[in-house]
C-alpha cells in the first residue's frame, strides 16, 4: 500500500479530534488531503509531534488525540514512545506511517525496517498496539483504537512512494498554532 492510501483510509475516520502531523510528506499529504483547523502540521521539528501530542492529550483529557508520525520521525525521538506510556494518556491514538526510508530528504533507509517500532511502543508500555499491512484493515483498526482505552499505537506499513509533487503546507507556523488552539478551546 501506498502512503497516500493509508491517509486516504485514515482521514475519513478523523471528525473533530486534534490531530499533531509530524513534519515532511505526513503534514504535506494531510495538508493537501484534508486541512483543518484542529490540525497542527510540523514544520521543521523532526520528532516533535509525539511530545506535542502528548502535551495536548494531557491538557485535555476530554478530548481524543491523535498523532500521524512517521518512521524517521519515532526513530529521532525514541524516548517520547516511554513518555507516552508512561503519562498513560487515556485518550492518545498514535498512529506510525512506517515506510522504512527518511522519504522527504531522499529516501534514505531508516531503521524501522530491522527495529519493529510496533514492539517498541508495546515493550514501552503503549497499552493497546496493533500493526496493518493492508489498506483494507485501516477503518477497523483505527476504530477499534478510538474505542480503547490508551495510549494506543497503530503501525502502518507502507511503501515508500509519496508524491514528491504533493504542496506544502502553506500556512505559517503562527497561523497554524492560532487555528489549532481556536479548534481546541
Amino acid at each position: 500500500m501506498k502512503g497516500t492510501e493509508a491517509f486516504q483510509e485514515i482521514l475519513p475516520l478523523i471528525s473533530d479530534e486534534p490531530v499533531i502531523h509530524a513534519n515532511g510528506f505526513i503534514c504535506r499529504e494531510s495538508f493537501a488531503l484534508k486541512d483543518r483547523e484542529a490540525n497542527f502540521y510540523m514544520i521543521g521539528s523532526m520528532g516533535l509531534a509525539s511530545s506535542i501530542g502528548l502535551g495536548v492529550a494531557m491538557c485535555k483529557p476530554e478530548k481524543r488525540v491523535i498523532i500521524i508520525d512517521g518512521d524517521g520521525n519515532i526513530l529521532m525521538a525514541l524516548g517520547t514512545l516511554a513518555m507516552i506510556a508512561a503519562e498513560a494518556p487515556k485518550n492518545l491514538i498514535h498512529v506510525v506511517i512506517d515506510n522504512e526510508v527518511y522519504e522527504s530528504t531522499g529516501s534514505q533507509r531508516s531503521l524501522s525496517g530491522k527495529i519493529k517500532l510496533e514492539q517498541v511502543a508495546k515493550s514501552s508500555g503503549y497499552k493497546n498496539v496493533l500493526r496493518i499491512d493492508k489498506k483494507e484493515e485501516i477503518k477497523d483498526a483505527f476504530l477499534k483504537l478510538k474505542e480503547l482505552t490508551g495510549p494506543n499505537f497503530l503501525l502502518i506499513k507502507v511503501e515508500p512512494c509519496f508524491d514528491s509533487s504533493t504542496g506544502r503546507v502553506t500556512h505559517t507556523p503562527e497561523e497554524i498554532t492560532e487555528r489549532f488552539m481556536g479548534a481546541i478551546t
